[in-house]
């Protein structure tokens, strides 16, 4: 049976290593799930999404957005109905997403000489409702995995409040030295070159869209629609059932990562996430 196409629907930028980091996430997530990938723009890139759809009518669609704003749930599922394809959950919230920050900011960290003794969490931003939830979650999640007590801040490159560059100067305001952004985007762009000229930054992190964590992430979730599709003709419980194992086993694996994560860098291991398969014992 022919493997049914995914589309990560992806927000595009003009700057050129944009292209080359969301390829290399394609390349990925094509290795781990073995069916075809293709990239889909809504703005500044071709292709476009409407015409990466119209020649793959039934396609699933990943949102490759770090947030619910007004694209993940407006733009897209408006783009895909249009061609009969679905679409999944974006990346807002993911343990998987805290993890690759994790890494990145470390990387960073590394570069600039030392550890952060705080750190900004940089998101896109939203006006919609919920639309910086994604962010909130990634600076809770982030202060759990750092291996010692370190104020995690959030911040928004547009939209929303603090501005990166506010947020850094209140930090150093109130004595601290050594002030690392993380970066809660995905590919490079207008946001992450600003970001880079932030004043009284210590270290800033690279964005996460080619991070290995973000592609099984993007897999499980091709894979999560790929066992609705399977149920879809037994009934609601056993489609619901199916799509649930897929997430739970995703999110269990998010979650040992974090306590991985937490011992190797010495430090408390986080408590349990709260997880539970829908109908089935944990």
């Amino acid at each position: 049976m022919t493997a049914r196409e995914l589309v990560i629907a992806v927000h595009g930028s003009a700057v050129p290593e944009a292209g080359a980091t969301t390829a290399r996430l394609a390349d990925s997530v094509r290795a781990l799930t073995g069916a075809p990938v293709a990239v889909g723009h809504l703005d500044h890139q071709t292709p476009s999404l409407p015409h990466v759809l119209a020649d793959r009518p039934g396609a699933v669609v990943v949102p490759l957005l770090l947030g619910d704003g007004y694209h993940r749930t407006v733009d897209i599922p408006a783009v895909a109905r249009a061609f009969d394809c679905a679409v999944t959950r974006g990346l807002s919230g993911e343990h998987a997403v805290a993890l690759a920050l994790y890494d990145r900011l470390r990387d960073a960290e590394r570069a600039a000489g030392g550890a952060a003794d705080a750190v900004v969490v940089a998101g896109a931003g939203s006006s919609r409702p919920g639309g910086n939830d994604g962010t909130l979650a990634a600076v809770r999640q982030l202060g759990l995995l750092l291996p010692v007590p370190v104020t995690v801040t959030a911040a928004y490159c547009s939209a929303s409040a603090p501005a990166p560059a506010e947020a850094v100067a209140l930090l150093r305001a109130r004595g601290f030295r050594r002030v690392a952004v993380a970066t809660h985007l995905l590919a490079p762009g207008r946001f992450t070159r600003a970001l880079a000229a932030v004043p009284g930054t210590w270290a800033v992190a690279a964005p996460i869209a080619d991070h290995a964590r973000v592609a099984r992430l993007v897999a499980a979730r091709y894979a999560e629609a790929g066992a609705e599709a399977r149920y879809a003709g037994v009934g609601h419980a056993e489609a619901r059932h199916a799509a649930a194992e897929a997430g739970y086993a995703e999110a269990r694996y998010a979650e040992a990562g974090a306590r991985y994560a937490a011992a190797e860098a010495g430090a408390e291991i986080p408590p349990r996430v709260a997880c539970q398969r829908e109908t089935l014992p944990l």
